[in-house]
């Protein structure tokens, strides 16, 4: 291993030092110029942005074949790619207005193609249209993604659901590594704050080929921000107040970028009040803050690139226990509630040998759970000082959290890109991690334990006039290796068995694209997929507080398997889109938790089982942009899932049907709002009849949402703002994935969120 890591530092040392460009002059099919086209070269991480008369210049680019992308809003995107034999190229480059959304690269794919070149349909959102929807954390603003919904825990905590599967089986990218912060337990979210998030990818559907086990329902693919265009500064600043709960997100970043090198940081502050119901009422302890700060380095010379990330995210977390108890607006945190820190620290690296490519990328995540409950520290009668310096003293050493597990998880993944043959396309790699999970708290939720994996897999890409067929398979083995615990309770004694278990699987996906006519594509995708159980699963013998149920682990568990068969139809015309993605999905062995009756601890008890389930259904929509009304957009979407089990019962956690519709229009007035935009939506979410066990059926309810705002300019001041209004009615409901609705709280009510962003 050290050898091949000083070959990989041979390589960065003595790479050509042949300074290679590209420069151009890029306009509109007028010869118009076009000034702040974005030019991205996907392999190097590295871009610019066109001048005012529209001219360019990209450095220091490796003697082979590398694809740039020019794109521009309101325009359709370029992809070229240009082979650097000789140290100069001029390319100019003419852009054709489309109503549409830009062309994007997708980094999630196996060969970062442009999304309509992608054999699987991958949505992607941006992080502007995340805040222009007013949602309050990032779990909640994806669920604008059609097929996308979270299970929610208040305002603070929500888990991502990908076409009715969640938790464990949906696997988490951010910074390019996996991200492992606890995520087995009902109430615990993502904790990563959007603030320095360029944009989210969301692959629906088993990814285990290219992730592993745990992707087996999809993948949740956080891109950071970029970093500066060569030689370039920025300092940026936004803010954004929310009315429900009287919340501020607060955020302030700072980038700097020369030819080789480039430099980013950014520090964000969150803190909310309780939210409040169409009741007037608020939900006690569902008020929660979070301090996240990020940075980053990069280099980049001839035949090596280089990129460093960290990110420090501190989130407080109420957990609401009295439902509509104490009314208040303060900001500080009552018992119980959360404290957790996340720390990621990556390394993304490319090398590029001849025509050849390794990508090699590297992680570090440390996760500290702590749970607070009861004052350990205080007399009967005792006055409680401030609660700020009261938390501060709880958390010094864990001192008085009943519940404390620190996660450390070291993660690798290398490809190989071999030589382009003719319209093949070949990568292999190397995936695993190693983790070990300790408890320090009182109380215990999962053993102490140690897993690790390693796979292996290659995949492979064909294409040839308006077609491409994608192949690939997959070897995992997974091992998780626990310690005997004894902890006694209340008088009770609760056992939790060593276990020494392995995990392995196969995976294989298929995939082939066809544009029919130059206006209709189709895709067709099978794949298959795995997760080896958690170890809340196999070991779990104790109340669990969240749930507030006695959950009993099994540890005869196997592997989860599925096949998913994705069919994707697309026409898009000048003034309309159409699609219609349908899927079905077979499990077996789909591991869920069940009520066996009894009582323990004064908490019913569940355990875990085993039984072959199936999902299906799907998305539906369009986007009309009439003519010769280039202003108005007009857009309608459709999704529906359906989980049951074989033995004729439903699954758990399944989103309700839904419908959106959204009036869109832009436009700009004079000099002072450029970009500007209005939009109504209706979001009608159908009754869910189809529960399982231990679920109750939820009505339906229908939203009614409004959006506006713009780039404003007033004098030589610039600055971008947004207003959004959620549940305008203010109207009452429950969200069947609420995990406060078997206690009959209602959802928030009217959230009016201003927010303003300014570049400096």
């Amino acid at each position: 291993m050290k050898t091949f890591i000083k070959w990989l530092l041979l390589v960065a040392v003595f790479s050509v030092n042949a300074q290679n460009s590209v420069s151009g002059k890029i306009t509109d099919m007028l010869n118009n110029p076009l000034a702040d086209v974005q030019i991205n070269t996907p392999e190097l991480h590295r871009g610019t942005t066109s001048k005012e008369d529209g001219t360019f210049i990209l450095k220091n680019i490796p003697k082979r074949k590398i694809k740039i992308n020019f794109s521009y809003l309101g325009y359709r995107t370029v992809s070229k790619i240009i082979d650097f034999s000789s140290e100069n190229i001029v390319l100019n480059i003419q852009l054709k207005e489309t109503a549409f959304k830009m062309d994007e690269v997708i980094i999630s794919a196996p060969f970062n193609k442009l999304q309509s070149e992608n054999v699987m349909k991958i949505e992607r959102l941006s992080a502007k249209a995340i805040q222009k929807t007013g949602a309050t954390t990032l779990a909640e603003g994806i669920t604008n993604i059609a097929g996308v919904s979270q299970i929610s825990t208040g305002a603070s905590i929500g888990k991502p659901v990908i076409r009715g599967l969640s938790g464990n089986r949906v696997l988490v990218y951010t910074q390019g590594i996996r991200l492992e912060n606890q995520q087995f337990g009902g109430e615990h979210g993502l904790g990563i704050n959007d603030a320095g998030i360029s944009s989210v990818e969301v692959i629906k559907g088993p990814a285990s080929l290219l992730y592993g086990s745990d992707a087996l329902g999809g993948v949740l693919y956080l891109n950071p921000e970029k970093f500066a265009s060569d030689n370039d500064q920025e300092i940026n600043f936004s803010h954004r107040y929310f009315g429900n709960t009287l919340g501020t997100n607060t955020s302030i970043g700072a980038k700097l970028s020369k030819e080789n090198w480039k430099f980013l940081a950014r520090g964000t502050y969150v803190n909310h009040s309780d939210y409040k119901i169409p009741t007037k009422q608020r939900v006690t302890n569902t008020r929660f803050n979070e301090k996240d700060f990020k940075t980053g380095a990069a280099y980049s010379k001839n035949s090596f690139t280089s990129e460093i990330r960290y990110n420090f995210n501190r989130s407080k977390l109420g957990l609401p226990e009295e439902g509509i108890g104490e009314q208040s607006t303060s900001k500080s945190l009552l018992e119980p509630y959360q404290v957790i820190d996340n720390h990621i620290l990556s390394s993304h690296n490319h090398f590029f040998i001849g025509d050849s490519k390794l990508d090699l990328d590297l992680g570090y995540t440390f996760n500290d759970r702590q749970e607070f409950e009861e004052h350990h520290d205080h007399d009967e009668g005792e006055e409680d000082h401030d609660e700020d310096e009261h938390d501060e003293d709880h958390e010094e050493e864990g001192e008085g959290a009943a519940l404390r597990m620190k996660l450390k998880t070291f993660s690798y993944n290398a490809k190989y890109h071999f030589p382009k043959i003719g319209n093949v396309e070949i990568l292999s790699g190397v995936q695993g991690l190693h983790q070990t999970n300790t408890n320090f708290g009182e109380e215990l939720l999962i053993p102490n334990a140690t897993i690790n994996d390693f796979g292996v897999f290659t995949t492979a890409n064909y294409s040839w006039n308006k077609n491409s067929l994608q192949a690939g398979v997959r070897y995992d083995t997974r091992n998780i290796d626990t310690e005997r615990h004894e902890i006694s309770h209340e008088g009770d004694l609760h056992i939790f068995e060593a276990i020494d278990k392995s995990y392995n699987s196969f995976t294989t996906s298929l995939g082939f694209k066809t544009a029919i006519t130059d206006n209709f594509t189709a895709r067709i995708n099978v794949a298959s997929g795995f997760r080896a159980p958690n170890l809340a699963e196999l070991s779990s013998n104790g109340v669990h507080h969240g749930t507030g149920r006695f959950e009993k682990g099994n540890n005869n568990l196997t592997n989860e398997k599925n096949t998913q068969f994705d069919l994707s139809l697309e026409y898009k015309t000048e003034h309309i889109e159409l699609f219609a993605n349908g899927f079905y999905n077979q499990l077996n062995d789909y591991i869920y938790i069940s009520p066996t009756g009894e009582i323990e601890d004064e908490a019913p008890v569940f355990e875990y089982l085993q039984e072959d389930a199936k999902l299906y259904g799907g998305e539906f929509g369009f986007h009309l942009h009439p003519h010769p009304l280039d202003w108005l957009h007009l857009e309608s979407s459709f999704e529906t899932v359906i989980g049951e089990q074989d033995n004729g019962n439903y699954l758990p956690l399944i989103p309700a049907n839904s419908w959106k519709n959204t009036l869109r229009t832009e436009f700009d007035v004079k000099n002072w709002l450029q970009q500007g935009y209005a939009s109504l939506t209706l979001k009608s979410t159908f009754s869910q009849n189809n529960v399982s066990q231990f679920e109750t059926k939820t009505p339906s309810y229908n939203l009614l949402n409004f959006g506006f705002g713009g780039d404003i300019t007033i004098n030589d001041i610039k600055f971008s703002a947004n207003l959004s209004a959620n549940n305008i009615l203010d109207k009452k409901y429950i969200d069947h994935l609420s995990r406060l609705k078997a206690d009959g709280i209602l959802n928030q009510g009217r959230n009016i969120v201003l927010g303003i962003n300014f570049k400096i």
